[in-house]
């Protein structure tokens, strides 16, 4: 049986428009990542700094944000790379607290106590670091530093690439916010991070204009007392 010339021009029509539908989609969902990517970006790079630069900021605390731990539980090359960045912000007198942001929602695995063990090792009070035990998210860590530690001013510490969905995060919970970038050196799969964080600059925006609440929050744990309150060990 032939199909017949209407049938056979009708189905290349549907996939005709198909097609260009599907184009115009991935155009504008291009493009409005871009747009949201090059407006945050435009938005926070005032306020991005780099280590040698970074002594005349202030704050009620400089928050490192966790990225990861070895096998051996210590932290990655990434993640070491931020807490030497922020100890050194905070021995030249940029904050008198560090806030430790990361994820402990496993008994395995503590990214916060691994911060917390390396800051001390380098010689900072254990009184002076507190721990976020659920910053689970950058979005969630800066919730969680207006809503739990009662932050006001904040210099972040993370990678360059990071630090502007940071700097918005914090902003948009109504904290003054700085950061200092910790690239201390080159990473492999930079482009990855990047692609991702891409997508995550999105994310952000709109939960930041929306107030998503995060997964934990509780009790105040004021930035101005002893980070000892946050210490889960005996």
């Amino acid at each position: 049986m032939k199909t017949s010339p209407n049938i056979r021009h009708s189905w290349r029509e549907g996939l005709k428009h198909l097609l260009i539908w599907t184009v115009c989609l991935g155009l504008t969902i291009v493009t409005m990542v871009l747009g949201v990517n090059l407006w945050m970006i435009a938005r926070t790079r005032d306020a991005v700094y780099e280590p040698e630069n970074a002594r005349g900021l202030s704050g009620d605390c400089i928050l490192v944000l966790g990225c990861g731990l070895r096998q051996d539980g210590t932290p990655s090359q990434m993640l070491r790379d931020r807490l030497d960045v922020g100890i050194a912000a905070y021995k030249q007198g940029v904050a008198p607290k560090l806030l430790m942001s990361g994820d402990h929602g496993r008994v395995t695995y503590d990214e916060v106590n691994a911060m917390k063990d390396y800051a001390i090792a380098q010689g900072v009070p254990s009184e002076n670091i507190f721990m976020d035990h659920a910053g689970f998210s950058t979005y969630e860590s800066m919730y969680r530093a207006r809503e739990i530690f009662q932050c006001e001013q904040v210099v972040v510490v993370t990678q360059g690439y990071h630090l502007y969905r940071a700097i918005y995060n914090a902003r948009a919970m109504g904290m003054r916010a700085a950061g200092i970038s910790s690239d201390l050196r080159s990473y492999a799969r930079q482009r990855f991070f990047d692609a991702r964080e891409a997508l995550a600059r999105v994310k952000d925006a709109v939960w930041c204009a929306v107030r998503i609440p995060p997964a934990y929050l509780g009790e105040a744990i004021p930035i101005y007392g002893s980070g000892d309150a946050t210490n889960d060990r005996v």
